[in-house]
């Protein structure tokens, strides 16, 4: 049961970076996001995810691995739409 409720929370706390990567996306602007927020939050994952592998367990590596890449495409969106509207 355990084991269940930590791919649950993974997968529900990574899937809810999919709508604000579409809407980046989307609209071509990443000017409300927060970037220190999201540096931040950023180590935070990575941080955890050093946790998850050093303490072997597979929900906490599998949910922050794919966060992490989400994460990083939220930052490389918001540092590509940011430098091509001061262009």
């Amino acid at each position: 049961m355990l084991e269940i409720m930590g791919y649950a929370a993974g997968a529900l706390t990574t899937l809810a970076f999919i709508p604000q990567v579409l809407q980046i996306y989307r609209t071509k602007s990443a000017k409300d996001v927060s970037l220190a927020m999201f540096l931040l939050f950023t180590i935070g994952v990575a941080l955890w995810l050093g946790y998850g592998i050093m303490a072997h367990s597979f929900p906490v590596v599998a949910a922050n691995a794919t966060t992490l890449v989400l994460s990083f495409v939220i930052l490389y969106f918001k540092w590509k739409y940011t430098r091509s509207s001061n262009i």
